[in-house]
């Protein structure tokens, strides 16, 4: 029996017992679901190195039905791309000035509700929340992921201005761009283009926290419809993503082809290398 089991075992009040063995139960799921999950990606590491799964049976001293059903059952090892046991998906609230009251966009709200369903199915839990129209929002918590731009939060221009190689700035006409600036190049948004055309582009990245103890997952779109296809391109290829970068630091800008009567993505596909910040230096 571990210590922590006699302690709570040892309550004497049965409401705070009962509150402690909920706490715990809930904490010893998410234990078994992420090392279920680093079990199925080191034998899934191993075979990707050549060896099959009888000799990683026969090295780790078990069967190899059991290896093998280890590779193909639990949590996927991708889904540790969104974070580990839990994840809170972040989402901005905005500020409606005729109306004189705090709305919420469609697409803000399409952004988180896919997110969370992903996160679910790869065995997370997932709790939602808002950034409040003063933008303020704690950053230094695990398993952020937040969907917000520079421009509605200081905290999170803050965060997305330590990105070595992408950064936001708007152009001498006023409209918000993304500069890539080992590549050179200006990303704007096809609304803010002449003519006009049903085009955004959103932002990902894995970005220090300002207590620099861990990360959070950053994304936004030029318009709403830039953070959607961003939200697309993790459902269809998150596996690819986790394949390339892990849970290290990066930042990439998709191109999103959006219907323009439902702001659904038709096309969401990568514009720039998956930029390892340990291999680039500011630029």
């Amino acid at each position: 029996m571990s210590d922590e089991l006699r302690r709570i075992v040892a309550i004497d009040d049965p409401y705070l017992l009962l509150r402690e063995v909920t706490t715990r139960l809930a904490d010893a799921q998410q234990e078994v679901t992420e090392l279920a999950r680093l079990r199925r990606r080191v034998v899934q590491d191993l075979h990707a190195q050549g060896l099959s799964y009888a000799q990683i049976a026969a090295k780790a001293g078990l069967s190899r039905g059991r290896i093998h059903q280890i590779r193909h059952t639990g949590p996927a090892p991708e889904g540790a791309f969104l974070g580990r046991g839990s994840v809170t998906v972040a989402t901005p609230l905005r500020r409606d000035d005729e109306r004189g009251r705090t709305v919420v966009a469609v697409d803000d709200v399409s952004s988180g509700k896919r997110l969370e369903e992903l996160a679910r199915s790869y065995g997370l839990d997932v709790t939602s929340e808002h950034v409040p129209v003063t933008g303020a929002i704690d950053l230094d918590r695990d398993g952020l992921v937040v969907v917000c731009g520079p421009r509605m939060s200081q905290e999170m221009w803050d965060t997305y201005a330590q990105d070595p190689v992408l950064a936001w700035e708007r152009a001498e006409d006023g409209p918000w761009t993304v500069v890539d600036r080992k590549a050179g190049l200006v990303h704007r948004s096809g609304q803010d283009s002449a003519p006009a055309r049903p085009y955004d582009v959103g932002y990902l990245g894995r970005l220090p926290r300002p207590d620099g103890q861990g990360t959070l997952l950053a994304i936004a779109g030029i318009h709403t419809q830039g953070s959607l296809g961003v939200v697309q391109l993790l459902t269809n290829d998150l596996n690819t993503l986790w394949g390339q970068v892990g849970d290290q630091r990066f930042s990439t800008l998709v191109g999103v082809e959006y219907d323009p009567d439902t702001s659904e993505p038709l096309s969401a596909e990568l514009l720039c290398p998956l930029y390892r910040h340990d291999e680039v230096t500011s630029v």
